[in-house]
């Protein structure tokens, strides 16, 4: 059998390695800095073949046998192929004592000005030998950068700005100062994105600076989806595209198409965690920001810590977030309908009923809260004595209902045979002696009860909240 041609040509490699002479004389260039560019250029085959695990795992080696290859730092954190911790943890594992000497405190500044900024801005500490760094582009950026992630638009603006000014195609400002003009709602996003899109067509921020226009003026998302996905073709692992990408598709309540466009940016900047901790170190972090963060920020965030709980089956603690979300915004129909979500699965169905109602009067086509108030009613009707022979209306007279939500209550309510007209039947039948016939009609019996009809019900219900959810929920 014939061996594989990579076999061969890796043995002749090894016999052909011993007469060659060393390339590090004639490149002025030692042997761990030749074995460091060919791991970095490994990384970027590797990153074409979108194998990030062995594309990072080549960039760290390039590093750790040369601590001056800053390209491999850049990619590593350019492309969010490390988490925050494990960024630090790469930096405090490079050897940079023994590799330099003089260039020690310098190297160490630049190599923490790529780091992941989520905590408190800090005034930025330049070493005494390179004072003259305060003024330094990049620097700015780093700082603006800190700003940006902290929600201080208005400083990150002032910062992005003045970038722009001395530099306007500055490549690593110009992502965040994109993030800034929408976060601020500055029309001067529409002529920076034409500039762009003339000047750099190839390049996929020109076309995500023109998606992120679209997408704050609103009513645009599908313009926004068009050029963000061109953003995305030009390069996959734009992860600030693929998020904006997903809220193109959440501010519409398409929640299956965001979720994997989000799913997608999460598998690119890496360190998303599950929902529930994500959520919880927001929180945290935005406590720890102050006054900074406005209340359509902490809004959201609070209902969203809400739902995950819910889905934890965390009821009491999801209530408690949702009524702190409710003092922020207190005529916010989908927390009432969240609130009476949890309380039905708690089996409060008399406080469910009174939230749902409430829903509806702020929001009647809510089409969750109609169904939802119809199986609570139910339920409640059952577990209580009911008027029996009552109309329907009557049982409900306490609340003031639309005709179009009566309607739609009495076909959920309502059986769909009369039990009166049936033990009429059942009792003639008896009285003449003859058998009724076995399946001419179902008993009462084999109707599958309201508990359980109900708890089949829940799990499509939980997915109708879901989509039912306003903007500022998603």
């Amino acid at each position: 059998m014939e061996e594989p041609i990579n076999k061969r040509l890796f043995e002749k490699y090894l016999k052909d390695e011993s007469g060659l002479k060393d390339p590090s004389s004639d490149w002025e260039m030692s042997q761990s800095s030749i074995k460091s560019s060919i791991c970095l250029l490994r990384g970027k085959i590797y990153d074409a073949l979108d194998n990030r695990t062995l594309a990072t795992y080549s960039y760290k080696e390039a590093l750790k046998l040369d601590v001056y290859c800053f390209e491999a730092f850049d990619l590593l954190t350019s492309h969010h192929m490390l988490t925050a911790q494990e960024e630090k943890e790469l930096l405090e594992s490079l050897p940079l004592s023994k590799l330099c000497t003089e260039e020690q405190e310098l190297l160490r500044f630049l190599f923490e000005n790529k780091l992941k900024k989520y905590n408190k801005p800090s005034e930025t500490v330049i070493p005494e030998s390179v004072d003259g760094l305060q003024e330094n582009l990049d620097v700015v950026v780093s700082l603006a950068e800190r700003h940006y992630y902290n929600c201080d638009f208005k400083m990150c603006y002032k910062l992005t700005s003045a970038v722009m000014e001395k530099d306007p195609f500055h490549a690593n400002c110009l992502p965040v100062h994109i993030g800034t003009l929408v976060e601020l709602n500055k029309n001067e996003l529409f002529y920076l994105s034409h500039k762009l899109v003339d000047l750099y067509p190839s390049n996929p921020v020109s076309w995500f600076a023109v998606g992120c226009y679209y997408l704050m003026v609103g009513h645009k998302n599908e313009h926004a989806r068009r050029y963000l996905s061109k953003a995305t073709t030009l390069e996959k692992t734009y992860g600030p595209a693929w998020i904006a990408y997903g809220h193109s598709f959440a501010v519409e309540s398409e929640h299956d198409q965001a979720m994997a466009a989000y799913f997608t940016a999460a598998q690119l900047m890496k360190g998303w965690k599950t929902a529930e901790k994500w959520f919880l170190d927001a929180l945290e972090k935005i406590k720890a920001i102050g006054n900074e963060v406005t209340v359509d920020k902490w809004e959201p965030l609070l209902n969203n810590l809400g739902h995950v709980c819910r889905k934890l089956k965390k009821y009491a603690e999801a209530l408690d977030y949702h009524r702190q979300a409710l003092v922020l915004i207190p005529q916010n129909a989908s927390t009432y309908s969240a609130i009476g979500y949890i309380h039905s699965l708690m089996g409060n169905f008399e406080n469910a009923v009174d939230y749902f109602h409430t829903a509806l009067g702020l929001r009647r086509d809510d089409t969750f809260s109609v169904t939802m108030l119809g199986h609570c009613i139910e339920m409640y009707i059952g577990d209580s004595e009911a008027y029996i022979g009552a109309d329907i209306k009557d049982k409900l007279k306490c609340y003031d209902f639309d005709v179009h939500t009566m309607k739609t209550l009495k076909n959920i309510i309502s059986p769909p045979w009369d039990f009166r007209e049936f033990e009429v039947e059942k009792q003639t039948a008896e009285e003449s002696g003859l058998a009724p016939l076995e399946n001419s009609r179902k008993t009462p019996d084999s109707r599958p009860s309201l508990e359980e009809t109900f708890e089949i019900e829940m799990n499509e219900s939980d997915m109708m909240l879901e989509t039912s959810m306003s903007d500022h929920s998603t």
